[in-house]
């Protein structure tokens, strides 16, 4: 697909981060978009976003709310869909949703352990399983499925548990490594790639904090203290000499230098990816840190959760650690 002016595109998770970034550069390139969100406001300041240049004549941006987790949703997604664009195929799947969360079998409770990974990989495969016929109409069509470098590093450090999130990445890297050989057999018009992230500027850990407690406040809950004194004594911080609100600015700190300080943009990522499917390229590693990660990774397998091993990626990604 060398380009996609007069496709329809489907994103999910299009309210913020690379969903939105994705949409905006789709539709300058005059695609039509259908974005799902929770949050109807994020998805309004995307679409006006998106129309802040003129649109092509007759050109469609929808918005749908819908929690990629619950399969209802999804099919009152699809239906909406193609109600509003007026179709009954699409030519681009992003399956972009995502958040963070239920890092420990030990300390998080089983419900936002099974909410991150019913959205980060319930999501990619309820996604599938939904439009996967309105793909197979097209003459053309391309599904981009999200893991992460954390579908091939189970980490994001010595001192920070990360089980949910991985779990999900590693299922959704395998599934779609395995849809290649499923849709050459039986949609040979049809491609997909998984695209693995580094580090990326977006709003994942503030608003993974939204989806999984409901709450707008940016107050840490009691547990949310608890796991965060975890966290700082595993990096090696003296929390005996932190109050809860030294833990909170902290938190409150590690939001924005995820954002602000990344070495990668949202919209570097969505150029990168967008680039990648036209190239038609399976495997789309996303940021120098990613393919740092990658080399090292799959040069010595058995030192990649060992601490000189995070150590000496954090030195070469300059990383900021919080």
């Amino acid at each position: 697909m060398k380009d996609f002016a007069g496709k329809i595109a489907v994103i999910t998770g299009g309210g913020t981060g690379m969903g939105r970034e994705l949409a905006r550069q789709l539709v300058a390139e005059g695609c039509n978009v259908a974005m799902c969100d929770v949050s109807a406001e994020a998805m309004a300041e995307t679409k006006r976003l998106c129309e802040v240049e003129r649109l092509p004549q007759g050109l469609r941006i929808t918005t749908h709310i819908a929690d990629v987790s619950i399969e209802d949703h999804y099919k009152r997604f699809r239906d909406e869909l193609m109600e509003q664009q007026a179709t009954d195929k699409i030519h681009l799947l992003f399956n972009n949703a995502g958040i963070g969360g239920g890092g420990s079998m030990f300390i998080n409770t089983r419900e936002q352990w099974e909410r991150t990974f019913n959205i980060c990989w319930g999501g990619v495969y309820l996604g599938v399983r939904t439009f996967l016929p309105l793909l197979v109409r097209a003459d053309e069509a391309h599904m981009v499925n999200t893991s992460s470098v954390n579908g091939f590093w189970a980490s994001v450090g010595i001192g920070v548990s990360h089980t949910a999130y991985s779990a999900a990445k590693f299922a959704v890297k395998g599934f779609t490594e395995a849809l290649i050989n499923d849709l050459r057999l039986n949609a040979p018009h049809v491609k997909c790639s998984v695209v693995m992230p580094g580090h990326i500027g977006t709003s994942i850990v503030s608003n993974s904090r939204k989806v999984q407690l409901g709450t707008e406040s940016d107050q840490l809950s009691a547990d949310e203290l608890t796991q965060a004194r975890q966290r700082l004594k595993g990096q090696g911080v003296d929390v005996a000499k932190l109050s809860d609100a030294d833990i909170q600015k902290l938190a409150l700190d590690r939001a924005r230098i995820f954002h602000d300080e990344a070495p990668t943009t949202a919209a570097a990522a969505a150029k990168i990816i967008l680039d990648g499917v036209k190239a038609d390229r399976w495997r789309i590693l996303v940021g120098d840190d990613a393919h740092l990660l990658d080399e090292r990774v799959r040069k010595t397998p058995e030192q990649a959760y060992t601490p000189e091993f995070y150590q000496s990626i954090v030195a070469e990604t300059g990383w900021k650690v919080g």
